[in-house]
């Protein structure tokens, strides 16, 4: 129980820095907005559904980006990231809680996405929904890890993207795929499977990556 308390502790306290400070959040709502309203006109003609899929998740990975990026930056300019670690609590539950932080904002992003999606190209469905609720877990476990090794760099925003995007290539790959097919199990499935795959090394590993 204490290790609950202690991520619901951490995220909630990257929350209402977020909330205070607004760094995060609206640079990504506008950005996902910006991106469909430029595909919308950029795109001649109408579009098959297996070409906006692909546009949907490029939008979702790059507007991800943007809030794995500052996952870690305020504690690292301010001088907070030692204490973080050094604090009385599983390292791991750092990681955690900056993930679900980050999913909380990349949710809110798909919240403006995905009406702006239907809108412009073609009807979510379901297997879209269950997709990206997938997808967005393994966006998250993988994204919080490789920031918490970017942060320590000087060329944290060029590396962060490095490290990630081969990462999530599968990721992309089992979206589209479960957003286009009949029967999108398969592609469900995998992602499931992707995500505990990660998730349980991300967990296991973030002590020492942060230990560095």
């Amino acid at each position: 129980m204490s290790y609950v308390r202690d991520v619901g502790a951490l995220a909630r306290k990257d929350l209402l820095l977020e909330l205070r400070a607004r760094d995060t959040l609206p640079a990504m709502l506008l950005f996902v907005a910006a991106v469909f309203v430029v595909f919308h006109f950029a795109l001649p003609g109408t579009p098959s559904r297996l070409e906006t899929s692909g546009l949907l998740w490029v939008a979702i990975l790059f507007t991800a980006l943007l809030g794995l990026g500052r996952a870690f930056v305020p504690e690292r300019e301010q001088g907070t990231l030692d204490g973080l670690v050094l604090a009385p609590c599983d390292r791991s539950a750092i990681w955690l809680a900056k993930s679900l932080a980050t999913l909380a904002f990349l949710v809110a992003a798909e919240v403006v996405a995905l009406p702006l999606y239907a809108l412009f190209f073609h009807r979510v469905g379901g297997a879209t929904v269950a997709a990206v609720a997938l997808a967005d877990i393994g966006i998250c476990a993988v994204g919080t890890f490789l920031g918490a090794m970017a942060v320590a760099t000087r060329a944290r925003d060029l590396l962060l993207p490095l490290l990630f995007l081969p990462l999530a290539v599968p990721i992309v790959v089992g979206a589209v795929g479960a957003s286009v097919v009949v029967s999108p199990g398969r592609y469900l499935g995998f992602l499931a499977l992707y995500d505990l795959l990660f998730a349980v090394v991300c967990w296991a590993s973030f002590e020492y990556v942060v230990a560095e």
